[in-house]
C-alpha cells in the first residue's frame, strides 16, 4: 500500500513536470511569435524612414551585400515614390527554425494605392531572430533577377487664356543649348568664353560638365536652357562651333515681361513642396506653381501623370504589374484679361515703377494688371543663371516684387471716399462752404505748430464740390473731423478696409491705422486721413472695387480675374454708400476733368465722359524727410465709352519728386494714348 503512493505520488510530479516544461515551451513560443512580429514591425518602420542600412541589420545572413540590399531597396522604394507604408499581420505559423508571418501590406506610390497579401520568413540566428530576406519581401512576385520599372505618360499642365482666347501660358517647347567636344575646334577656350557671355554660364561650370567622366567627343553635353522664341540668341550661339541646341519640353509664357507678376511660373516641385502635397499626385519630376496665377489655379491647371509600374525580368520581358494610373490633363483657366491691353499697358509703364489696375466698372471685369519694372516669366522656366538671380534680387527698382497685390498711401485719390462716407452717414452737407482762407489751417491752438496745407488758393466757396476740383487738403481735413473717428472707421470697415478681399492672389488689407489697427489717434491724425494721408493704406485693386461704386448707385462690383461668358457683375458690397452719395461725388469727378480749373483737365478727350481723380501721396516720416518718395496717383473712370468698353483706371508711379511732368500728370499723358 505505502509503495503505491509512493508510486502515485511520483507519477503526479511527473505529470506535473511536464505541464510546467509544456507551459514553459508555449510561454517562449508565444514569446517568440510576439518577436517576429515585433520585427516584421519594426522593419517596415525603417522602410518608411529610408533607413536602408539599419534594415539590413534585421536581416539573416545571405549572399546578398549590405550595399547591394540598400541600393536594391532604396532604388525600388523610392524610383516607384512609396510612401505610407502600412502592414496588417494576418497569421504567425511555425515553420523550420522560425516561423512564417502572413500579413497584408498597403502603401501609396506615384501610381496610387498598391496593396497585397506577402509572406515573410523569420529564422533563428545565433539566438536571434532575423527576417530571411527576397526580393519577394518588397512585391511577392519580384524575382532577384528581376527589376521594377516605372513608365511615365505625360499629363498636358492646363493653359491660360485670355478673354479673346489667346494663350498667355502653355506647354510648349524651351531650347536646350549643348556643347559636342569634339566640334569646339582649335580655338576651343575662345569658343566657351563666347558661350559662357551668350549664356550667362561660367567658364568653370561648362569646362565642369565637359570633363565628366561620361563625356565622349561626340556627346551632348547641356549647358543651359533658353526661350525657343529668341531667335537671335540662338543664332548667335549656332555660330560657335561645337554648339547645338534641341527642343525640349516646357512652359512657354507669351507675355514674359508684360504679364510676369500676374501670370506667375511654374518650376521644379521642391522636397518640402512634395511633403506638403503628399497623396495628391506629385511626384519628384512634377513642375508645380510658383507664383502669380500658376500658384493660385494650381489645383485646376496641374495635370497628373499617367505611371505605370511594373516588374521585368532579366530580358526585360514584362512579368507582373504592379500599379497603372492613366494620365490627367489640367483644365484651362480663361482669364478677363485682354492681352493688348495689358501689353499696351507695360509698353508705356516699363521705364517706371508702379502699377495699372484697368477693370471694367460694371462687371469688375479686370482688363489689366500690370506691376513694373518687371521681370521674364521664361527666365524661370529655363533656369536662371546665379548672376541673373543675384541680378534680380540686388535691384533697387525691385523688378520681382509686385506692387498690385500691396497696399500704398493714396494721397488725394481718397478724398471722394471721404467725401461720400460724409454725404451716406449725413455728417456733411455738399452745399456748405466752410469758410477758410489761404492754404494752411489748423482747428485751434491745442494742434501745437501743426496745420494742414493745401498746394493753391482758389476764390470759390469751400464745399464739396470745390474741394473735390481743386483737391483742397483742407476742405477734407476739415470733413473727416465732421464725421467723427468712430463713424469715419466704422464707415471703411463697411467698404472692407481690414479685410481680405476674394481674389484669387492674395492681396495685403487696405488699412486706416497702423498695423491694420481699428482706432485713428487723435485728431490731427483724423484730419490727415480724410485727404489720404495719415495711416491710411489702400490695395490697388480694393481702390478699383471701391470706386466702383461710384459708377453703380453705391454698390461696390466685385473685382474678377477669372472669365465668365455671362459677363454678369456680382456685387462685392451692396449700398456701400448712397445712391445719392455715389451721384454727387461722381458728378464731382466729372468736373474735376471737364472744369477748366480742375486738377485733371489735361484728362479731357472730346467725346468722351471721365470721371477722375488726382492725387499725390506724400511718405515722409517727418517735416524733416527729404529721402522718402513721393507717390504720383491717378484714377479714373469713362462712362458709356463710344466705340470702346469702359474701363475703371487705379494707375500709380513712384519717386514722382524726381519727374518734371509731375506724378498725376505723367500717368493722365499715358492713360489718354489708352484711350485715344
Amino acid at each position: 500500500m505505502k509503495n503505491k503512493k509512493v508510486l502515485i505520488g511520483v507519477i503526479v510530479a511527473v505529470i506535473v513536470i511536464v505541464i510546467a516544461v509544456v507551459a514553459a515551451v508555449i510561454i517562449m513560443g508565444n514569446k517568440e511569435q510576439e518577436e517576429a512580429k515585433g520585427l516584421l514591425n519594426d522593419y517596415f518602420t525603417l522602410i518608411n524612414n529610408k533607413s536602408y542600412e539599419e534594415m539590413y541589420s534585421k536581416v539573416a545572413s545571405m549572399n546578398t551585400s549590405k550595399e547591394d540590399f540598400v541600393t536594391r531597396n532604396q532604388n525600388i522604394y523610392e524610383g516607384i515614390d512609396a510612401s505610407d507604408i502600412q502592414i496588417e499581420i494576418k497569421d504567425i505559423v511555425k515553420a523550420d527554425n522560425g516561423y512564417n508571418v502572413s500579413y497584408h501590406e498597403k502603401m501609396y506610390t506615384s501610381a496610387g494605392d498598391v496593396e497585397f497579401d506577402n509572406t515573410a520568413n523569420v529564422v533563428k540566428e545565433e539566438g536571434e531572430l532575423k527576417l530571411k530576406w527576397s526580393s519577394s519581401m518588397i512585391f511577392p512576385q519580384l524575382g532577384d533577377n528581376d527589376k521594377v520599372r516605372v513608365s511615365t505618360l505625360k499629363a498636358k499642365r492646363g493653359s491660360i487664356l485670355d478673354r479673346n482666347g489667346i494663350v498667355l501660358a502653355e506647354d510648349g517647347n524651351t531650347a536646350s543649348v549643348g556643347i559636342v567636344p569634339g566640334k569646339l575646334g582649335e580655338n576651343k577656350d575662345e569658343n566657351i568664353q563666347k558661350i559662357s557671355e551668350l549664356t550667362g554660364v561660367s567658364v568653370d561650370y561648362i569646362n565642369k560638365a565637359l570633363s565628366a567622366s561620361y563625356v565622349k567627343d561626340d556627346t551632348f553635353v547641356p549647358v543651359k536652357k533658353i526661350v525657343d522664341s529668341n531667335t537671335e540668341l540662338k543664332n548667335q550661339l549656332l555660330a560657335i562651333p561645337g554648339v547645338m541646341i534641341n527642343k525640349e519640353d516646357g512652359r512657354v509664357y507669351s507675355l514674359g515681361q508684360e504679364a510676369a507678376h500676374l501670370i506667375g511660373y511654374v518650376q521644379p516641385i521642391s522636397s518640402e513642396e512634395l511633403e506638403a502635397n503628399e497623396g495628391k499626385g506629385y511626384t519628384t519630376n512634377s513642375l508645380i506653381g510658383k507664383s502669380g496665377l500658376e500658384l493660385a489655379y494650381e489645383d485646376t491647371l496641374r495635370g497628373i501623370d499617367g505611371t505605370d509600374i511594373y516588374i521585368v525580368d532579366g530580358n526585360e520581358n514584362r512579368v507582373a504589374t504592379i500599379a497603372t494610373q492613366d494620365k490627367k490633363d489640367g483644365t484651362d483657366v480663361k482669364l478677363t484679361i485682354d492681352s493688348t491691353l495689358q501689353k499696351q499697358v507695360y509698353d508705356q509703364m516699363k521705364d517706371d515703377k508702379g502699377f495699372f489696375v484697368i477693370m471694367e466698372p460694371q462687371t469688375g471685369e479686370l482688363l489689366a494688371l500690370v506691376s513694373t519694372p518687371s521681370y521674364d516669366s521664361n527666365d524661370f522656366v529655363v533656369g536662371l543663371t546665379t548672376d541673373k538671380w543675384n541680378e534680380l534680387n540686388n535691384d533697387e527698382a525691385r523688378p520681382l516684387y509686385n506692387r498690385f497685390t500691396q497696399k500704398y498711401c493714396p494721397g488725394s485719390t481718397f478724398k471722394p471716399v471721404t467725401g461720400a462716407i460724409g454725404l451716406t452717414t449725413g455728417k456733411i452737407d455738399p452745399n456748405e462752404d466752410y469758410g477758410y482762407t489761404g492754404t494752411s489751417w489748423q482747428k485751434d491752438s491745442s494742434w501745437g505748430n501743426y496745420k494742414v496745407t493745401t498746394l493753391t488758393g482758389y476764390s470759390g466757396a469751400k464745399n464739396l464740390l470745390n474741394g473735390i476740383i481743386h483737391s483742397d487738403n483742407i476742405y477734407f481735413a476739415q470733413s473727416a473731423l465732421k464725421i467723427g473717428a468712430d463713424t469715419f472707421t466704422n464707415s471703411l470697415d463697411k467698404i472692407g478696409f481690414n479685410q481680405s478681399l476674394d481674389f484669387p492672389l492674395t492681396l495685403s488689407k487696405s488699412q486706416y491705422a497702423s498695423n491694420n489697427g481699428t482706432e485713428i489717434s487723435g485728431e490731427t491724425k483724423l484730419a490727415d486721413s480724410g485727404y489720404g494721408q495719415g495711416d491710411i493704406l489702400v490695395n490697388p485693386i480694393h481702390m478699383a472695387a471701391i470706386y466702383s461704386a461710384f459708377a453703380n448707385d453705391g454698390n461696390m462690383i466685385k473685382p474678377r480675374i477669372e472669365y465668365d461668358e455671362s459677363k454678369n457683375g456680382e456685387i462685392l458690397i451692396e449700398n456701400a454708400f448712397t445712391k445719392e452719395a455715389a451721384d454727387t461725388i461722381e458728378n464731382d469727378l466729372i468736373q474735376v476733368v471737364e472744369n477748366p480749373e480742375g486738377t485733371a483737365n489735361d484728362m479731357k478727350i472730346a467725346g468722351t465722359t471721365i470721371a477722375g481723380k488726382t492725387g499725390t501721396a506724400e511718405l515722409k516720416t517727418s517735416s524733416e524727410d527729404t529721402e522718402s518718395g513721393t507717390l504720383g496717383w491717378f484714377d479714373c473712370y469713362t462712362i458709356d465709352r463710344q466705340n470702346g468698353t469702359d474701363m475703371l483706371i487705379i494707375s500709380m508711379v513712384e519717386n514722382v519728386q524726381d519727374n518734371s511732368s509731375g506724378g498725376s500728370h505723367y500717368l493722365i499723358k499715358k492713360i489718354r494714348t489708352l484711350l485715344e
